[in-house]
């Protein structure tokens, strides 16, 4: 019976466990999170991440000076030494379609995660809360010009 060998491809990253003799590194899941929205915000058709409550804390904290704003709204991830699981709650645009969305946008999110961490992205799920009409912003605009 022959015996294999694994070999690790030369451009696949080292993963986070790797010990070297210069150190180890290690990843705070609060950049995971951040990575995965930003991901998950390039693709066309999100409108925005989160549930309605976390929006609108975030809304509320954007206008807190110094309090930045809300990059992980919607984004909650498990984060291991090798693997990241991450979850999604997102906002779609209308006429998107919704499976086809969720495709680009856990495959965009796998993408940027492994390449940037160098973690293996074992699962994105992503649960679709609510679907942003036009007639939305043209409300918000109307209420916002309506007081001076």
């Amino acid at each position: 019976m022959a015996q294999t060998t694994a070999v690790k491809p030369e451009n696949v990253p080292a993963r986070l466990a790797d010990d070297t003799a210069q150190g180890r590194t290690t990843i705070a899941s609060s950049v995971v999170q951040k990575v995965a929205g930003i991901a998950a915000r390039e693709i066309s058709g999100v409108h925005a991440l989160g549930g309605g409550v976390s929006r609108a804390f975030g809304a509320l904290r954007e206008r807190i000076p110094g309090a930045g704003t809300a990059n992980t709204a919607g984004v909650a991830v498990e984060v291991g030494e090798k693997q990241a699981a991450i979850d999604l709650d997102i906002v779609v645009e209308y006429g998107a379609g919704i499976v086809d969305l969720a495709r680009a946008v856990r495959r965009n999110v796998i993408t940027a995660v492994e390449r940037i961490t160098g973690l293996e992205v074992i699962e994105v799920n992503i649960a679709v809360n609510d679907i942003h009409l036009p007639e939305d912003d043209e409300e918000t605009e109307s209420a916002q010009a309506r007081v001076e």
